[in-house]
C-alpha cells in the first residue's frame, strides 16, 4: 500500500494538446489557440500539454514557454483544469521546464525519467526529488511509456513513488490480469492513467483514475461522453472499448507496426480522422507524417464503426 500526501484528485478524460505544424516546420500558434478553445468548449475533464503527441522532444525552450502561456491563460480564464508536460530527455532542461511550468500553477506537472542513459532506482528517486523541489508544491505525474529506456514494474513504481510522495500519479501502459493484480497491490493511492482505448477496462479493474487519451485525439466530445458513461453504464462502455480496439488494431496500429510511423504520428492521424480541429497530420522534421489522404479515407469508416464517439 502506498499512502500519499493529499492533493486534489486528478482523473477522467484528459485531451492532449497537439501541435499544428506548418510546411516550414514552424508551430502555427493561431491554430493552437483555436484548438485549445475547442477543447475547452467540448468540456473535457482537462487538457495537458507536451506529451509524446505534443512533440515535447522537438521544441525550443522559447516555443515551450509560448505553448504553456497560451494553454494556461485560456484554461485559467475558463476554469479548465490543465497539466503541463515538462518532459525532456535531458535532465537539466527538464528541471528548468519544471521550474517554469510551476509558475503557471497547473493541476500537476508531468515528467519522464531522463532518457539518454537508463537511471538506476536510486538515480530515479534523486531526480524526482529534485523535480519536486523545483516544482514548489505543484504535484508531479510520472510518464513511464512502453518506449522508455526503463519501463518500471508496478512494484518498482510503488517503491519509487513512496520515496517521492510529491508524485501523485503515473501515466503508463496497462497489461493482463496479472499486471492489474500487481498494480492493485503496489500502486493504490496513486492516480493511474491507462491508455485511452483501455480506459473502461482500467475502471472495471479498479485501477484507472483516467486517461491522457488517444480516444480524445479521435473525438474529444465522444471520449468525454464515453468516460462519463463508465460511472453507471460500464457494460456498454466496455462494449464500445472492444469496438474502439478493433478499429485501432485494423486501421491505426498498422501504420506503426508495418510502416514504422511514430506514436505521435498515429495520434495526429486520429485527430485528423475526427476532423474536430485545425491540427493536421504533419509532424516536425525529421519525423515522418501520415498523409492526410489516409485520414480522409478513414473518416467514414470511423463514423460507421464507432458512431457512439461522433454524436
Amino acid at each position: 500500500m502506498n499512502a500519499k500526501t493529499p492533493h486534489p484528485a486528478i482523473g477522467g478524460n484528459w485531451a492532449s494538446l497537439l501541435l499544428p505544424i506548418a510546411a516550414d516546420d514552424s508551430i502555427e500558434f493561431d491554430k493552437l489557440g483555436e484548438e485549445i478553445d475547442i477543447l475547452i468548449d467540448v468540456g473535457v475533464d482537462g487538457i495537458y500539454s507536451n506529451g509524446t503527441a505534443g512533440e515535447f522532444h522537438n521544441q525550443t525552450e522559447a516555443e515551450f514557454d509560448r505553448i504553456q502561456v497560451m494553454l494556461a491563460e485560456r484554461c485559467q480564464a475558463s476554469s479548465m483544469p490543465f497539466v503541463i508536460g515538462a518532459c525532456q530527455p535531458d535532465p537539466l532542461i527538464m528541471l528548468n521546464r519544471v521550474r517554469r511550468a510551476a509558475a503557471f500553477a497547473p493541476r500537476a506537472i508531468q515528467v519522464i525519467l531522463p532518457d539518454w542513459w537508463p537511471l538506476s532506482d536510486a538515480e530515479a528517486a534523486d531526480f524526482l526529488k529534485r523535480a519536486a523541489d523545483v516544482a514548489c508544491g505543484i504535484p508531479l505525474i510520472l510518464y513511464n511509456p512502453p518506449h522508455a529506456k526503463r519501463v518500471l514494474s508496478p512494484k518498482a513504481l510503488g517503491m519509487l513513488c513512496a520515496a517521492v510522495p510529491e508524485v501523485i500519479g503515473i501515466k503508463l501502459a496497462d497489461g493482463d490480469a496479472a499486471w492489474y493484480a500487481e498494480t492493485r497491490r503496489h500502486l493504490s493511492g496513486l492516480s493511474l492513467f491507462v491508455p485511452g482505448h483501455h480506459l473502461a477496462t482500467g475502471i472495471k479493474e479498479g485501477v484507472a483514475a483516467g486517461s491522457f487519451s488517444n480516444v480524445a485525439c479521435l473525438s474529444p466530445r465522444g471520449a468525454q461522453a464515453w468516460t462519463v458513461s463508465m460511472r453507471d453504464e460500464l457494460d456498454a462502455a466496455l462494449d464500445l472499448e472492444r469496438r474502439i480496439c478493433t478499429f485501432m488494431d485494423a486501421h491505426i496500429v498498422p501504420f506503426r507496426q508495418e510502416f514504422g510511423y511514430s506514436n505521435a504520428a498515429l495520434d495526429k492521424l486520429l485527430s485528423a480522422i475526427g476532423n474536430w480541429g485545425p491540427v493536421g497530420t504533419r509532424l516536425r522534421f525529421p519525423y515522418r507524417s501520415i498523409d492526410m489522404a489516409e485520414a480522409v479515407r478513414l473518416r467514414g469508416i470511423a463514423r460507421s464503426e464507432l458512431p457512439d464517439l461522433f454524436p
